[in-house]
């Protein structure tokens, strides 16, 4: 269950404020950053916007200095108490919702179940998330979450991108899944090498972690469709220190 802190929806073109919408499902994009803190930080702001943004060009969105319009919504409304929260924008062509909600703290236990799916436009972060939704809602965000499986690859979860450990080397898939900006931070500090992931190969790996906003840093404990259980914990130590020094 989803505990919803704050909930807001705007006309995109005046700004009034209308009943919130979450806008899943409708053609549009959306980012969810951590928010932390008091003041409260929203960790990685700047690219977010920049990626929101620009996504927007490519789902026909518009609306004039709309950077601006975002940087002031989000400032509007993270006047919030509260110490470690996710924060969400949304968009499509008639609104902007922004919502806070409290952020789930994966569990020790972590476990991935597969689930046949490959996310619409997977290069960017749109709104054509329902089933997605729908099988996570069935789920405890703290110790669940399901990862998309396409063409017998391993793609990403329904929340974060995924990572894969083997002999210290650190993998990722490379295409059909959207490269956050937690991962693209995590990049710039050690490298992850890009290909494809299949799931037949999936014993052959040390570690897999989830990597994003919500996530942050989490190790899977086990996949039981296939078998498989965490052999090490080292590489999540290494990224797990790097994230916090964000936060």
């Amino acid at each position: 269950m989803v505990t919803f802190l704050l909930k807001k929806s705007y006309q995109l073109s005046n700004l009034k404020e209308v009943p919130f919408k979450d806008l899943w499902g409708s053609r549009g994009v959306f980012t969810t950053m951590r928010m932390v803190g008091r003041p409260p930080k929203l960790i990685l702001l700047k690219p977010h916007l920049e990626n929101l943004i620009k996504s927007t060009k490519n789902y026909g969105i518009r609306k004039k200095n709309l950077k601006n319009v975002v940087m002031d919504l989000i400032k509007k409304n993270t006047l919030y108490k509260g110490s470690d929260n996710l924060f969400r924008i949304a968009l499509n062509k008639k609104l902007i919702s922004v919502s806070i909600r409290k952020r789930p703290l994966p569990k020790n236990n972590f476990n991935l179940l597969l689930f046949k799916y490959k996310r619409i436009d997977p290069n960017y972060k749109n709104l054509f998330y329902k089933k997605i939704i729908s099988k996570l809602s069935k789920l405890d965000p703290t110790k669940f979450d399901i990862a998309l499986v396409s063409n017998n690859k391993i793609l990403e979860t329904g929340t974060s991108n995924l990572v894969f450990v083997k002999n210290g080397k650190i993998y990722c898939p490379k295409k059909n899944c959207y490269f956050g900006n937690t991962i693209k931070y995590i990049n710039k500090k050690i490298k992850i090498i890009r290909k494809d992931i299949s799931i037949n190969k999936i014993q052959n790996f040390d570690e897999i972690l989830l990597i994003g906003s919500g996530k942050g840093i989490t190790s899977v404990s086990k996949i039981d469709e296939v078998n498989w259980k965490r052999k090490k914990t080292v590489c999540y130590s290494k990224l797990n220190k790097l994230y916090n020094s964000l936060i």
